[in-house]
């Protein structure tokens, strides 16, 4: 029987919870202006935001990846084409491409088809990242651009060396922690703990035909060792943030993890972002932060999971140590209602959302309400993470006027080391992934009315 509040989590969002209007920084590749889907997502929330600061972009960023329409893209995205779907001819035609994706005056906006010379745009020389059409616009920007310059040269670096992880060149490392999991509160105690094999890791992938082949197709020279080092480490926390962040929220939820039949999450409002690429091995060192666990099976459920992600979700019971990874193409609420309710999907011990962006609009507020409130008359224990602190504090609030009992909240001390520039506005400051996390369990009605049962039974 489904709690009886749960009648109300189809109701659209009262007026005392209008979301505060925040701008998501975008971080992938951007999407397009008319969805296949009528659901809102914060992928299409993010192309707005390109239109609106660089009008033109997003046509130009499909022109450079050699696609007529954003339905190509999303196609080798979802599983159902290659990458050789972007038809580059060699490497170097695709880095200078996926350069040329970034290429637009970053004071006046002017992208190289609204000028006489489309040779004009020259990249900052200290960054290496955001280009001006002329002296004029890069010292009017200077003010700005200052603030984030230094932050935005590591991007630069971080978004050429990501090839390496994509083509496999780049592996994680992996095995049984050699301490117990208590000891590692964060990513100085992790990179302590992993340093021998970590430090033989960064020495293969440094020496690597693979990068001197990347080096070689960019067209730039190759940076000194540790700032390739460091840009690695960095690539390492982003892909590792969120099963280790994961792992967090089992831990401070105080969720056994040696039931038998293994213990499930799942991560809601799911894209490509997290199932793209994925790997099986991917979230491994989730495993190794529980040892002893009896299966871990992680379900990820959102309408933008990749096609080629989307696996069984069956409760067949896990091998003991091991992780399960599976996907739902669909809407939360939907999902519960069609494989939880009905038995065909194991029960949650823990749901996940990374970035839900529910605090940006009130289409996406609308899109998200049925399933927070779910989560919240359910009782099930849930982490959200977001990019900052502006996003923390209004997503609180919308939390707190749903009447959610929250836990715990702050910053997340596995939040991904990797800044992320914000494609349309680059001198907006950069943010990083899952760098604050909300967790609630319940309501906060609930609770007082739990208090007062104590209280009553305690005095008769």
């Amino acid at each position: 029987m489904a709690p009886r509040s749960r009648q109300r989590r189809h109701k659209k969002p009262p007026s005392s919870v209008t979301p505060i209007v925040v701008t998501p920084p975008t971080v992938v590749t951007p999407v397009p202006l008319t969805l296949s889907k009528p659901d809102p997502s914060i992928d299409a929330l993010g192309f707005f935001s390109l239109e609106n600061n660089v009008p033109g972009l997003s046509q130009l960023i499909l022109q450079k990846l050699n696609m007529k329409s954003y339905e190509e893209y999303k196609l080798v995205l979802d599983g159902g084409d290659s990458a050789s779907g972007f038809g580059f001819r060699c490497p170097q035609e695709m880095f200078q491409k996926m350069e040329d994706t970034f290429r637009f005056c970053a004071y006046c906006r002017a992208l190289p088809s609204g000028l006489s010379d489309s040779k004009a745009l020259r990249r900052c020389k200290r960054c290496r990242n955001v280009y001006y059409c002329g002296p004029e616009c890069q010292r009017s920007d200077w003010p700005e651009h200052r603030k984030v310059c230094q932050e935005l040269r590591l991007v630069a670096v971080d978004r050429l060396m990501e090839w390496l992880l994509v083509t496999g060149a780049f592996v994680l490392p992996s095995g049984p922690w050699p301490c117990l999991a208590e000891v590692v509160q964060g990513w100085d105690t992790w990179f302590s703990m992993r340093r021998l094999q970590l430090d033989a890791t960064l020495d293969v992938v440094l020496g690597s035909h693979a990068m001197t082949t990347l080096w070689a197709n960019i067209g730039r020279p190759r940076p000194d060792p540790d700032v390739l080092q460091d840009s690695l480490k960095r690539l390492l926390t982003d892909a590792l943030s969120r099963p280790l962040t994961l792992g967090l929220g089992l831990r401070a939820l105080g969720i056994d993890v040696r039931k038998t039949g293994g213990s499930t999450v799942h991560v809601v409002g799911a894209s490509h972002v997290e199932t793209f690429l994925t790997r099986p091995g991917d979230y491994d060192e989730l495993g190794y932060m529980f040892p002893g666990h009896l299966g871990l099976r992680v379900i990820m459920v959102g309408i933008d999971v990749s096609a080629g992600f989307t696996q069984s979700t069956s409760t067949s019971p896990l091998e003991p140590g091991t992780v399960q990874l599976s996907g739902h193409r669909g809407l939360y609420h939907d999902f519960w209602e069609e494989q939880v309710e009905t038995g065909q999907t194991a029960h949650p011990d823990l749901v996940a959302a990374f970035h839900p962006g529910f605090h940006a609009s009130p289409d996406l507020m609308e899109a998200w309400l049925p399933t927070l409130l779910l989560l919240r008359d359910y009782e099930i224990p849930t982490l959200i993470t977001v990019y900052s602190h502006q996003e923390l504090a209004a997503s609180l609030q919308i939390l707190e006027d749903l009447d959610t009992h929250i836990t715990a909240y702050g910053a997340n001390p596995f939040a991904s080391l990797k800044p992320e520039q914000v494609y349309s506005n680059p001198n907006k400051q950069p943010v990083y992934c899952s760098a604050y996390y909300i967790m609630f369990l319940g309501s906060s009605c609930q609770l007082d009315r739990r208090q007062l049962e104590e209280k009553v039974d305690g005095g008769v």
